[in-house]
């Protein structure tokens, strides 16, 4: 089974009494990290959450969560949806602007970090995600652990955030490797899917997104027709736009 990556830094937090907060989508990255986290880190160190994105998410993900869970699952949310988000802003969010991550996902998990790690008076806190650098040549430049300055302070209130990110250099066979090895099943949507996010995410491929279609047809049609309602495409065909159906090859109602 392949290893974590750990530091001496990161064993001395563990030692210190850090609080680790594993962020898990339901994904196989994050099913992989927390079950080779819970192998290297105190029980109760352990604080999991995770980022609920409405009907957007595929179903039943929360409850796969919780089958393979030692912990409760802290289920955080934005005060907005996506497609509301969307149709606020008139655009999709894209590679380079993913208002996605970081207004549903990221600010609601730092949120709940705040807030948790002062109800227990602690100090220190570990962001811990689930992303690898074979992912994308933007994910291979990230650096696996390190000093979040954004979310710490050390004025009237100290607080110490650090990101950490465990499977950093695992492969993706490594990764479905390691949910065997502990015993476990990925999500059933890998049954057909290569990644998963939101049913229809922009870093989706055309396969992930055929799936979503076939088994959300609902879902997509919302897709569809807010696509045409602020005249903005999720997808690109080179330089061209290029509308979501005729991008996935299913007609609405077809």
């Amino acid at each position: 089974m392949p290893k974590v990556f750990i530091t001496g830094e990161i064993k001395e937090l563990i030692s210190d009494g850090a609080i680790f907060y594993v962020s898990h989508s339901g994904g196989k990255d994050s099913q992989a990290m927390y079950g080779l986290l819970k192998k290297v880190l105190p029980s109760e160190q352990i604080v999991l959450v995770h980022s609920d994105l409405g009907k957007v998410e595929w179903n039943g993900v929360q409850d796969h969560i919780k089958k393979y869970s030692d912990h409760k699952l802290n289920v955080v949310r934005a005060k907005k949806t996506f497609l509301e988000m969307v149709e606020r802003r008139g655009k999709w969010p894209s590679a380079a602007y993913r208002q996605c991550t970081s207004d549903l996902k990221r600010g609601p998990i730092f949120k709940f970090i705040r807030n948790d790690l002062k109800e227990r008076g602690g100090t220190v806190a570990v962001n811990v995600m689930g992303l690898r650098a074979q992912e994308s040549t933007a994910r291979a430049k990230k650096v696996p652990f390190f000093y979040n300055k954004t979310q710490s302070v050390n004025k009237r209130v100290t607080r110490h955030v650090y990101d950490w990110l465990p499977i950093f250099y695992f492969t993706t066979e490594e990764v479905f490797q390691t949910i065997r090895d502990v015993g476990e099943k990925p999500f059933w949507a890998y049954e057909k899917n290569e990644r998963l996010s939101c049913v229809f995410c922009i870093m989706g491929c055309v396969n992930d997104l055929r799936h979503g279609a076939e088994q959300r047809p609902e879902l997509y049609k919302e897709y569809v027709e807010l696509e045409k309602k602020i005249g903005h495409t999720m997808f690109m065909k080179g330089k061209e736009p290029i509308y979501l159906e005729d991008h996935v090859g299913i007609k609405v109602g077809a």
